[in-house]
């Protein structure tokens, strides 16, 4: 695994598990369902953070007998699963939140409230503009989903914040309906992330753009006159190519041979493609 990709799970792993603590600890003295809402947010996170860690690390192994076309299903895989995973968290915040909305709870707005949810939302800030930079660097699915979870728990943390202020004027009503809105961030995203995997996992294929970026790489290959057949899918989180180029047919085998090894060579070098099959037919 790359170091730079590695620190950024460690990182992302470092800082869940510490607002984690401080949220639970700040959620049960103060009897806030949002806090509460925020601390089960933040423990989802740390599940997503070391789901990531273990499913990068996985991704980047080498191919083996088993996985011969090597282990880049880890990522969305992991994503998925802990996507489904938010969704169950979402449905008790909101349970609890009702619950406290028809049967109000005393809350206690204690200082240390205010300071972890500011704390939360400047924090979750810096983290999303660090993963974006390394997702983009790497093209990773997991660390993409992370840093759109990130700028949700702002979002949440903010609206939380909302409601403890609310409670602190005896608006307890606003805590529940804080704690639901919450969950809503959770769900959201849960969604955001299942989405983006579900096309990794069923092998969606590339979109118009991404084909003529493949198409014109094949014609200037040398020797390439046209073609007749091109297809793509996911596998994990990068692209399977199947192409099919015209040759000139008076070409000696080994020469039509080797313009196809040039097209796959090519292709195999843009950052989205993983694998490329080429059919050679002669014209």
């Amino acid at each position: 695994m790359p170091h730079r990709l590695k620190r950024a799970t460690d990182v992302a792993l470092g800082i869940n598990i510490f607002l984690f603590v401080i949220k639970a600890i700040v959620g049960v003295l103060s009897n806030s369902i949002a806090v509460i809402g925020e601390a089960l947010n933040s423990f989802t996170d740390v599940l997503v953070s070391i789901g990531i860690k273990v499913a990068v690390k996985m991704s980047r192994e080498k191919p083996d007998s088993k996985h011969q076309f090597g282990h880049n299903a880890a990522q969305p895989i992991a994503a998925f699963i802990l996507s489904v995973f938010a969704f169950v968290v979402g449905i008790n915040i909101v349970e609890e939140s009702i619950k406290r909305f028809i049967e109000p709870k005393e809350i206690n707005t204690i200082p240390a409230v205010y300071v972890v949810l500011i704390v939360t939302i400047i924090t979750k800030i810096l983290l999303n503009r660090y993963q974006v930079g390394i997702a983009k660097m790497f093209n990773s699915p997991a660390i993409r989903a992370a840093s759109v979870d990130s700028i949700n728990d702002v979002l949440a943390s903010s609206i939380a914040l909302v409601g403890v202020v609310g409670a602190a004027f005896n608006w307890n009503y606003l805590d529940s309906i804080a704690g639901i809105m919450v969950a809503m961030f959770v769900f959201k995203s849960g969604w955001e992330v299942a989405r983006e995997n579900i096309d990794y996992l069923m092998g969606t294929s590339a979109d118009g753009e991404f084909d003529k970026q493949v198409r014109k790489i094949a014609l200037e290959t040398n020797g390439v006159k046209g073609i007749n057949d091109l297809r793509s899918l996911y596998v994990g989180d990068k692209f399977h190519i199947e192409i099919h180029v015209e040759v000139d047919g008076k070409l000696t085998t080994s020469a039509s041979h080797d313009i196809g090894n040039e097209v796959r060579f090519a292709l195999e070098k843009i950052d989205e493609v993983h694998k490329v099959f080429v059919h050679v037919d002669p014209v």
